[in-house]
Protein backbone atom coordinates (compact mmCIF):
# COMPACT_ATOMS: atom_id res chain seq x y z
CA UNK A 1 0.00 0.00 0.00
CA UNK A 2 1.45 3.38 -1.05
CA UNK A 3 1.65 6.37 1.26
CA UNK A 4 -0.97 8.24 -0.77
CA UNK A 5 -3.43 5.35 -0.43
CA UNK A 6 -2.82 5.18 3.32
CA UNK A 7 -4.10 8.74 3.68
CA UNK A 8 -7.60 7.33 4.04
CA UNK A 9 -6.63 5.44 7.22
CA UNK A 10 -7.53 7.95 9.90
CA UNK A 11 -6.45 7.31 13.43
CA UNK A 12 -9.32 5.83 15.39
CA UNK A 13 -7.70 6.99 18.60
CA UNK A 14 -8.07 10.58 17.45
CA UNK A 15 -11.75 10.16 16.68
CA UNK A 16 -12.75 8.21 19.79
CA UNK A 17 -12.77 10.24 22.97
CA UNK A 18 -13.99 9.34 26.40
CA UNK A 19 -17.07 11.28 27.45
CA UNK A 20 -16.06 14.72 28.66
CA UNK A 21 -12.35 14.12 27.87
CA UNK A 22 -10.80 17.22 26.25
CA UNK A 23 -7.71 15.56 24.73
CA UNK A 24 -8.10 12.40 22.60
CA UNK A 25 -6.16 9.31 23.57
CA UNK A 26 -2.70 9.35 22.02
CA UNK A 27 -2.60 13.14 21.59
CA UNK A 28 -1.37 16.11 23.60
CA UNK A 29 -2.26 19.77 23.79
CA UNK A 30 0.36 22.25 22.54
CA UNK A 31 0.65 25.93 21.78
CA UNK A 32 -0.66 25.30 18.26
CA UNK A 33 -3.30 22.75 19.23
CA UNK A 34 -3.48 18.96 19.39
CA UNK A 35 -0.65 16.85 17.99
CA UNK A 36 0.23 13.15 18.48
CA UNK A 37 1.95 12.42 21.76
CA UNK A 38 5.03 11.06 19.97
CA UNK A 39 5.43 14.29 17.97
CA UNK A 40 7.11 17.41 19.27
CA UNK A 41 6.47 21.07 18.60
CA UNK A 42 9.52 23.06 17.62
CA UNK A 43 10.53 26.17 15.72
CA UNK A 44 11.79 26.41 12.17
CA UNK A 45 15.22 27.58 13.30
CA UNK A 46 15.69 24.25 15.12
CA UNK A 47 15.15 22.12 12.02
CA UNK A 48 16.52 24.37 9.28
CA UNK A 49 19.24 26.88 8.53
CA UNK A 50 17.55 30.19 7.68
CA UNK A 51 19.52 32.68 5.60
CA UNK A 52 18.88 36.21 4.43
CA UNK A 53 20.65 36.08 1.05
CA UNK A 54 20.86 39.88 0.71
CA UNK A 55 20.97 41.11 4.33
CA UNK A 56 21.71 44.73 3.38
CA UNK A 57 18.58 44.69 1.18
CA UNK A 58 20.46 46.39 -1.63
CA UNK A 59 19.89 45.25 -5.18
CA UNK A 60 23.27 44.50 -6.81
CA UNK A 61 24.21 46.56 -9.88
CA UNK A 62 22.45 45.40 -13.03
CA UNK A 63 24.27 44.01 -16.04
CA UNK A 64 22.70 43.24 -19.43
CA UNK A 65 24.88 40.15 -19.81
CA UNK A 66 24.87 39.27 -16.12
CA UNK A 67 23.48 36.46 -14.01
CA UNK A 68 19.82 36.00 -13.07
CA UNK A 69 18.66 37.54 -9.79
CA UNK A 70 15.54 35.60 -8.90
CA UNK A 71 12.74 35.83 -6.39
CA UNK A 72 9.24 34.43 -5.96
CA UNK A 73 7.85 36.66 -8.73
CA UNK A 74 10.15 35.04 -11.30
CA UNK A 75 8.49 31.64 -10.93
CA UNK A 76 5.90 30.57 -13.50
CA UNK A 77 2.68 28.82 -12.52
CA UNK A 78 4.26 25.46 -13.36
CA UNK A 79 7.03 26.15 -10.79
CA UNK A 80 9.66 26.77 -13.46
CA UNK A 81 11.61 30.04 -13.49
CA UNK A 82 11.26 32.66 -16.18
CA UNK A 83 14.99 33.16 -16.56
CA UNK A 84 14.64 35.46 -19.58
CA UNK A 85 12.57 38.08 -17.83
CA UNK A 86 14.35 37.94 -14.48
CA UNK A 87 16.60 40.82 -13.50
CA UNK A 88 20.26 40.40 -14.49
CA UNK A 89 23.06 41.52 -12.18
CA UNK A 90 26.85 41.48 -12.03
CA UNK A 91 28.46 38.10 -11.38
CA UNK A 92 30.24 39.42 -8.30
CA UNK A 93 26.88 39.28 -6.50
CA UNK A 94 26.82 35.50 -6.92
CA UNK A 95 30.43 35.31 -5.75
CA UNK A 96 29.44 37.22 -2.62
CA UNK A 97 26.46 34.96 -1.90
CA UNK A 98 28.52 31.81 -2.47
CA UNK A 99 30.96 32.94 0.20
CA UNK A 100 28.07 32.78 2.68
CA UNK A 101 26.10 29.77 1.46
CA UNK A 102 25.74 27.14 -1.24
CA UNK A 103 22.38 26.27 -2.80
CA UNK A 104 21.42 22.62 -2.49
CA UNK A 105 18.64 20.41 -3.81
CA UNK A 106 15.73 20.63 -1.39
CA UNK A 107 16.45 24.21 -0.33
CA UNK A 108 13.39 26.48 -0.19
CA UNK A 109 12.94 30.18 -0.83
CA UNK A 110 10.16 32.08 0.91
CA UNK A 111 8.88 35.57 0.05
CA UNK A 112 9.60 38.01 2.87
CA UNK A 113 8.73 41.41 1.34
CA UNK A 114 5.72 42.36 -0.75
CA UNK A 115 4.72 38.84 -1.73
CA UNK A 116 4.80 37.00 1.58
CA UNK A 117 5.08 33.22 1.49
CA UNK A 118 4.58 31.19 -1.70
CA UNK A 119 7.49 28.85 -0.86
CA UNK A 120 9.38 27.37 -3.82
CA UNK A 121 12.16 24.83 -4.12
CA UNK A 122 15.30 26.47 -5.49
CA UNK A 123 15.80 25.55 -9.15
CA UNK A 124 18.48 23.05 -10.11
CA UNK A 125 20.25 24.34 -13.22
CA UNK A 126 23.70 24.20 -14.78
CA UNK A 127 24.31 27.95 -14.56
CA UNK A 128 24.78 30.32 -11.65
CA UNK A 129 22.18 32.68 -10.23
CA UNK A 130 21.66 34.85 -7.15
CA UNK A 131 18.71 35.11 -4.78
CA UNK A 132 16.74 38.32 -4.49
CA UNK A 133 16.66 40.53 -1.41
CA UNK A 134 12.92 39.87 -1.25
CA UNK A 135 13.26 36.22 -0.19
CA UNK A 136 14.62 34.13 2.66
CA UNK A 137 16.49 30.89 2.06
CA UNK A 138 15.47 27.87 4.15
CA UNK A 139 17.83 24.89 4.19
CA UNK A 140 16.03 22.05 6.02
CA UNK A 141 17.97 19.65 8.21
CA UNK A 142 15.04 17.20 8.05
CA UNK A 143 12.91 15.88 5.16
CA UNK A 144 12.62 18.88 2.80
CA UNK A 145 9.24 17.96 1.35
CA UNK A 146 7.78 17.77 4.85
CA UNK A 147 8.99 21.32 5.57
CA UNK A 148 7.67 22.51 2.20
CA UNK A 149 4.27 20.95 2.93
CA UNK A 150 4.09 22.74 6.27
CA UNK A 151 5.04 26.11 4.76
CA UNK A 152 2.38 25.65 2.04
CA UNK A 153 -0.35 24.61 4.47
CA UNK A 154 -3.22 26.88 5.37
CA UNK A 155 -2.36 26.40 9.05
CA UNK A 156 1.11 27.86 8.61
CA UNK A 157 -0.06 30.59 6.24
CA UNK A 158 -2.71 31.75 8.72
CA UNK A 159 -0.12 31.85 11.51
CA UNK A 160 2.27 33.86 9.33
CA UNK A 161 -0.45 36.31 8.23
CA UNK A 162 -1.36 36.92 11.87
CA UNK A 163 2.19 38.19 12.40
CA UNK A 164 2.00 40.73 9.61
CA UNK A 165 1.28 44.30 10.55
CA UNK A 166 -0.40 46.91 8.41
CA UNK A 167 2.49 48.89 6.99
CA UNK A 168 3.10 50.46 3.62
CA UNK A 169 4.68 47.18 2.53
CA UNK A 170 4.08 43.81 4.17
CA UNK A 171 7.25 42.14 5.46
CA UNK A 172 8.14 38.91 7.25
CA UNK A 173 11.78 39.08 8.26
CA UNK A 174 14.29 36.45 9.26
CA UNK A 175 13.66 36.76 13.00
CA UNK A 176 9.96 36.02 12.55
CA UNK A 177 10.74 33.14 10.22
CA UNK A 178 13.03 31.57 12.82
CA UNK A 179 10.17 31.49 15.34
CA UNK A 180 7.61 29.85 13.02
CA UNK A 181 6.23 26.78 14.82
CA UNK A 182 6.27 23.37 13.14
CA UNK A 183 4.93 20.05 14.50
CA UNK A 184 7.56 17.37 14.08
CA UNK A 185 6.81 13.65 13.72
CA UNK A 186 9.48 10.91 13.80
CA UNK A 187 11.68 10.81 10.68
CA UNK A 188 9.98 7.77 9.14
CA UNK A 189 6.59 9.47 9.42
CA UNK A 190 8.02 12.69 7.97
CA UNK A 191 9.10 10.64 4.96
CA UNK A 192 5.70 8.96 4.63
CA UNK A 193 3.90 12.32 4.77
CA UNK A 194 6.36 13.84 2.30
CA UNK A 195 5.83 10.94 -0.11
CA UNK A 196 2.04 11.31 0.07
CA UNK A 197 2.21 15.04 -0.64
CA UNK A 198 4.76 14.46 -3.39
CA UNK A 199 2.39 11.98 -5.07
CA UNK A 200 -0.39 14.57 -5.10
CA UNK A 201 1.99 17.27 -6.38
CA UNK A 202 3.00 14.94 -9.21
CA UNK A 203 -0.67 14.54 -10.13
CA UNK A 204 -1.16 18.32 -10.01
CA UNK A 205 1.85 18.87 -12.27
CA UNK A 206 0.62 16.28 -14.76
CA UNK A 207 -2.80 17.95 -14.87
CA UNK A 208 -1.22 21.38 -15.36
CA UNK A 209 0.89 20.05 -18.23
CA UNK A 210 -2.11 18.31 -19.79
CA UNK A 211 -4.19 21.50 -19.58
CA UNK A 212 -1.38 23.50 -21.20
CA UNK A 213 -1.10 20.91 -23.96
CA UNK A 214 -4.86 20.82 -24.57
CA UNK A 215 -5.00 24.62 -24.59
CA UNK A 216 -2.18 24.80 -27.12
CA UNK A 217 -3.97 22.27 -29.32
CA UNK A 218 -7.20 24.25 -29.03
CA UNK A 219 -5.45 27.51 -29.94
CA UNK A 220 -3.83 25.93 -32.99
CA UNK A 221 -7.11 24.28 -34.02
CA UNK A 222 -8.97 27.57 -33.60
CA UNK A 223 -6.53 29.38 -35.88
CA UNK A 224 -6.67 26.63 -38.50
CA UNK A 225 -10.47 26.34 -38.54
CA UNK A 226 -11.27 30.06 -38.36
CA UNK A 227 -8.99 30.84 -41.30
CA UNK A 228 -10.13 27.85 -43.36
CA UNK A 229 -6.64 26.38 -43.58
CA UNK A 230 -8.28 23.19 -42.36
CA UNK A 231 -11.73 22.38 -43.70
CA UNK A 232 -14.08 19.97 -42.02
CA UNK A 233 -14.67 16.97 -44.35
CA UNK A 234 -18.36 17.68 -44.91
CA UNK A 235 -17.55 21.17 -46.24
CA UNK A 236 -14.29 20.51 -48.09
CA UNK A 237 -15.66 19.17 -51.42
CA UNK A 238 -17.56 20.71 -54.30
CA UNK A 239 -20.72 19.06 -55.60
CA UNK A 240 -18.67 17.23 -58.25
CA UNK A 241 -16.48 15.70 -55.53
CA UNK A 242 -13.36 17.80 -56.21
CA UNK A 243 -11.50 19.61 -53.46
CA UNK A 244 -12.51 23.21 -52.86
CA UNK A 245 -9.78 25.76 -53.37
CA UNK A 246 -8.88 29.15 -51.99
CA UNK A 247 -9.06 32.77 -53.06
CA UNK A 248 -7.33 35.99 -52.15
CA UNK A 249 -9.16 38.49 -49.94
CA UNK A 250 -8.39 41.63 -47.97
CA UNK A 251 -7.63 39.32 -45.03
CA UNK A 252 -5.38 37.06 -47.06
CA UNK A 253 -6.17 33.64 -48.48
CA UNK A 254 -9.58 32.20 -47.51
CA UNK A 255 -11.69 29.30 -48.83
CA UNK A 256 -13.33 29.97 -52.19
CA UNK A 257 -16.85 29.63 -50.75
CA UNK A 258 -16.30 31.92 -47.77
CA UNK A 259 -16.99 35.64 -47.64
CA UNK A 260 -15.93 38.66 -45.61
CA UNK A 261 -18.09 41.30 -43.98
CA UNK A 262 -17.76 43.99 -41.34
CA UNK A 263 -18.82 43.26 -37.78
CA UNK A 264 -21.67 45.77 -38.09
CA UNK A 265 -23.18 43.43 -40.69
CA UNK A 266 -22.74 40.38 -38.47
CA UNK A 267 -24.25 41.69 -35.22
CA UNK A 268 -26.63 44.23 -33.81
CA UNK A 269 -24.91 46.49 -31.28
CA UNK A 270 -27.01 46.95 -28.16
CA UNK A 271 -24.62 49.33 -26.40
CA UNK A 272 -27.31 51.98 -26.15
CA UNK A 273 -29.28 49.78 -23.76
CA UNK A 274 -26.51 49.05 -21.29
CA UNK A 275 -26.36 50.99 -18.05
CA UNK A 276 -23.85 51.08 -15.21
CA UNK A 277 -25.02 50.44 -11.69
CA UNK A 278 -24.15 53.67 -9.90
CA UNK A 279 -21.84 53.26 -6.94
CA UNK A 280 -24.42 54.76 -4.62
CA UNK A 281 -27.26 52.58 -5.83
CA UNK A 282 -26.68 49.77 -3.34
CA UNK A 283 -30.26 48.57 -3.67
CA UNK A 284 -29.31 46.84 -6.92
CA UNK A 285 -26.28 45.03 -5.55
CA UNK A 286 -26.32 41.52 -4.07
CA UNK A 287 -29.31 40.46 -6.12
CA UNK A 288 -29.84 37.35 -8.24
CA UNK A 289 -28.95 38.52 -11.77
CA UNK A 290 -25.33 38.65 -13.03
CA UNK A 291 -23.84 42.11 -13.50
CA UNK A 292 -21.12 41.97 -16.19
CA UNK A 293 -18.18 44.23 -16.97
CA UNK A 294 -15.25 43.98 -19.38
CA UNK A 295 -13.78 40.89 -17.74
CA UNK A 296 -16.78 38.95 -16.48
CA UNK A 297 -19.18 39.11 -13.56
CA UNK A 298 -18.72 42.20 -11.41
CA UNK A 299 -21.56 41.58 -8.97
CA UNK A 300 -25.21 40.58 -8.85
CA UNK A 301 -28.18 42.93 -9.13
CA UNK A 302 -31.86 42.91 -8.34
CA UNK A 303 -33.14 43.58 -11.85
CA UNK A 304 -31.97 43.06 -15.42
CA UNK A 305 -31.77 44.88 -18.75
CA UNK A 306 -31.06 41.94 -21.10
CA UNK A 307 -32.70 38.56 -21.45
CA UNK A 308 -31.05 36.97 -24.49
CA UNK A 309 -28.10 35.05 -25.93
CA UNK A 310 -25.42 37.73 -26.44
CA UNK A 311 -21.72 38.40 -26.94
CA UNK A 312 -19.84 40.80 -24.65
CA UNK A 313 -16.60 42.38 -25.83
CA UNK A 314 -14.34 44.22 -23.39
CA UNK A 315 -14.15 47.89 -24.31
CA UNK A 316 -11.43 49.42 -22.16
CA UNK A 317 -8.70 48.67 -19.63
CA UNK A 318 -5.16 47.33 -19.74
CA UNK A 319 -6.43 43.74 -19.70
CA UNK A 320 -7.75 44.17 -23.24
CA UNK A 321 -4.60 45.07 -25.12
CA UNK A 322 -1.88 43.66 -22.87
CA UNK A 323 -2.91 40.15 -23.94
CA UNK A 324 -3.66 41.25 -27.51
CA UNK A 325 -7.12 39.87 -26.83
CA UNK A 326 -10.24 41.45 -25.45
CA UNK A 327 -12.25 39.26 -23.19
CA UNK A 328 -14.96 38.26 -25.65
CA UNK A 329 -17.43 35.93 -24.06
CA UNK A 330 -20.91 34.57 -24.50
CA UNK A 331 -23.67 35.26 -21.98
CA UNK A 332 -27.30 34.26 -21.83
CA UNK A 333 -30.42 34.77 -19.75
CA UNK A 334 -31.34 37.70 -17.58
CA UNK A 335 -28.37 39.98 -16.89
CA UNK A 336 -27.04 43.53 -16.55
CA UNK A 337 -24.03 44.94 -18.44
CA UNK A 338 -22.08 48.02 -17.42
CA UNK A 339 -20.43 50.53 -19.75
CA UNK A 340 -17.08 48.68 -19.96
CA UNK A 341 -18.24 46.07 -22.44
CA UNK A 342 -19.83 46.18 -25.88
CA UNK A 343 -23.06 44.22 -26.14
CA UNK A 344 -23.74 42.39 -29.40
CA UNK A 345 -26.50 40.12 -30.69
CA UNK A 346 -25.51 38.06 -33.77
CA UNK A 347 -27.69 38.37 -36.84
CA UNK A 348 -29.57 35.31 -38.03
CA UNK A 349 -26.88 34.23 -40.51
CA UNK A 350 -24.18 34.03 -37.83
CA UNK A 351 -23.64 31.35 -35.20
CA UNK A 352 -23.00 32.93 -31.80
CA UNK A 353 -20.40 30.34 -30.83
CA UNK A 354 -18.45 30.83 -34.07
CA UNK A 355 -18.57 34.62 -33.76
CA UNK A 356 -17.42 34.55 -30.14
CA UNK A 357 -14.46 32.32 -31.03
CA UNK A 358 -13.63 34.55 -34.01
CA UNK A 359 -13.64 37.70 -31.88
CA UNK A 360 -11.42 36.01 -29.29
CA UNK A 361 -8.90 35.06 -31.98
CA UNK A 362 -8.20 38.59 -33.22
CA UNK A 363 -5.26 40.87 -32.46
CA UNK A 364 -6.79 44.16 -31.32
CA UNK A 365 -3.56 46.07 -30.75
CA UNK A 366 -3.99 48.05 -33.99
CA UNK A 367 -7.55 49.07 -33.11
CA UNK A 368 -6.65 51.02 -29.98
CA UNK A 369 -8.06 54.53 -30.16
CA UNK A 370 -4.72 56.01 -29.05
CA UNK A 371 -6.07 57.33 -25.76
CA UNK A 372 -4.08 57.12 -22.55
CA UNK A 373 -6.51 54.47 -21.34
CA UNK A 374 -6.56 51.59 -23.85
CA UNK A 375 -9.99 51.61 -25.46
CA UNK A 376 -11.72 49.60 -28.13
CA UNK A 377 -14.39 52.04 -29.22
CA UNK A 378 -17.58 51.19 -31.04
CA UNK A 379 -16.56 52.80 -34.32
CA UNK A 380 -13.46 50.61 -34.48
CA UNK A 381 -15.57 47.55 -33.65
CA UNK A 382 -18.06 48.28 -36.41
CA UNK A 383 -15.29 48.04 -39.02
CA UNK A 384 -13.74 44.76 -37.79
CA UNK A 385 -13.52 42.35 -40.73
CA UNK A 386 -15.23 39.01 -40.11
CA UNK A 387 -14.57 35.86 -42.12
CA UNK A 388 -17.92 34.35 -43.05
CA UNK A 389 -18.41 30.63 -43.79
CA UNK A 390 -21.93 29.29 -44.27
CA UNK A 391 -24.05 29.16 -41.13
CA UNK A 392 -23.82 25.35 -41.07
CA UNK A 393 -20.02 25.43 -41.24
CA UNK A 394 -19.89 28.12 -38.57
CA UNK A 395 -21.94 25.89 -36.27
CA UNK A 396 -19.79 22.85 -36.99
CA UNK A 397 -16.60 24.82 -36.23
CA UNK A 398 -18.10 26.24 -33.04
CA UNK A 399 -19.17 22.78 -31.90
CA UNK A 400 -15.65 21.38 -32.23
CA UNK A 401 -14.13 24.31 -30.34
CA UNK A 402 -16.85 24.12 -27.69
CA UNK A 403 -16.14 20.42 -27.15
CA UNK A 404 -12.45 21.25 -26.69
CA UNK A 405 -13.33 24.02 -24.22
CA UNK A 406 -15.52 21.57 -22.28
CA UNK A 407 -12.65 19.09 -22.05
CA UNK A 408 -10.27 21.82 -20.84
CA UNK A 409 -12.83 23.06 -18.33
CA UNK A 410 -13.29 19.52 -17.00
CA UNK A 411 -9.53 19.25 -16.52
CA UNK A 412 -9.49 22.62 -14.72
CA UNK A 413 -12.22 21.37 -12.38
CA UNK A 414 -10.25 18.20 -11.71
CA UNK A 415 -7.13 20.28 -11.03
CA UNK A 416 -9.04 22.51 -8.63
CA UNK A 417 -10.44 19.48 -6.83
CA UNK A 418 -6.98 17.90 -6.57
CA UNK A 419 -5.58 21.10 -5.08
CA UNK A 420 -8.41 21.09 -2.54
CA UNK A 421 -7.65 17.47 -1.71
CA UNK A 422 -4.02 18.37 -1.15
CA UNK A 423 -4.98 21.15 1.25
CA UNK A 424 -7.20 18.70 3.11
CA UNK A 425 -4.38 16.16 3.23
CA UNK A 426 -1.98 18.76 4.62
CA UNK A 427 -4.51 19.73 7.28
CA UNK A 428 -4.84 16.09 8.35
CA UNK A 429 -1.31 14.77 7.87
CA UNK A 430 0.72 17.72 9.12
CA UNK A 431 -1.18 17.88 12.41
CA UNK A 432 -1.28 14.12 12.94
CA UNK A 433 -5.07 13.88 12.79
CA UNK A 434 -4.54 11.21 10.15
CA UNK A 435 -1.59 8.86 10.69
CA UNK A 436 -0.01 7.12 7.71
CA UNK A 437 2.11 4.50 9.37
CA UNK A 438 0.54 1.36 10.83
CA UNK A 439 0.74 1.40 14.57
CA UNK A 440 1.13 5.19 14.62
Amino acid sequence: MTASNQVAEASGQYLVEAAGQAVPVGYKQTEMGLIPEDWRLTTLENIARIIDPQPDHRTPPESSGGVPYIGISDFNNDKTVNWESSRKIISKAVDKQQLSFQLNSGDIIFGKIGTIGQPKFVPSVSFRYALSANVLLIQPKIVSYFVMGWLQSNICQVAINSELHSTSQAAFGINKMRKVLIPLPPENEQTAIANALSDVDALIRSLEKLIAKKQAIKTATLQQLLTGRIRLPQFALREDGTQKGYKQSELGEIPEDWGICELQNAVDFLDGLRKPVKSGDRAKISGIYPYYGASGIVDYVNDYIFDDDLILLGEDGENILSRNLPLAFRVSGKLWVNNHAHVMKPKSNFDIGYLTDFLESLDYSLLNSGTAQPKLNKQACLKIKVVKPTKDEQTAIATILSDMDTEIQTLHQRLSKTRQIKQGMMQELLTGKTRLLRGA
